[in-house]
């Protein structure tokens, strides 16, 4: 049994879904492992992960617009630290997830053929964001 980790740094251009699914995909094909488990870590509370469909853009945009209506800018929050955004951000990251769970098998991420890893940014402006990966496997 082997384990591998890394700091994932991505840049994010505002809210919206980034895929990062060929950076991940790319370390943990480097770390030659055939069997396994990796664990992908957001280290932020406004922002997430999904595993989400990568073919059609809509549903990237309907997500988007649907956690921008459960959750939406207001001055109605008390912790507004960072600007009207940042509750919000929060909130949204609470109802999703930091942390992904993904099967390695025969060398390779067990995703469906249609979903992609996406580090959703809750914030307007751009983030520099970082993911915590640990492979365990042989």
């Amino acid at each position: 049994m082997r384990q591998a980790t890394t700091i994932l740094t991505i840049d994010t251009s505002g809210q919206g879904l980034v895929d990062v699914t060929a950076q991940v995909q790319r370390w943990t094909r480097d770390q030659r492992m055939a069997e396994g488990l990796l664990t992908v870590f957001c280290r932020h509370t406004s922002a997430s992960l999904l595993i989400q469909e990568n073919a059609s853009p809509d549903v990237r945009t309907d997500l988007e617009a649907y956690f921008a209506r459960i959750a939406p800018e207001s001055r109605a929050y008390l912790h507004d630290d960072e600007g009207p955004d940042d509750m919000p951000a929060h909130l949204r990251t609470a109802l999703t997830q930091v942390q992904l769970t993904i099967p390695l098998i025969d060398g390779r991420l067990a995703l469906g053929t249609w979903q992609g890893l996406y580090l959703f940014e809750h914030r307007r402006r751009p983030h520099r964001r970082t993911l915590a990966l640990h492979l365990i496997g042989s």
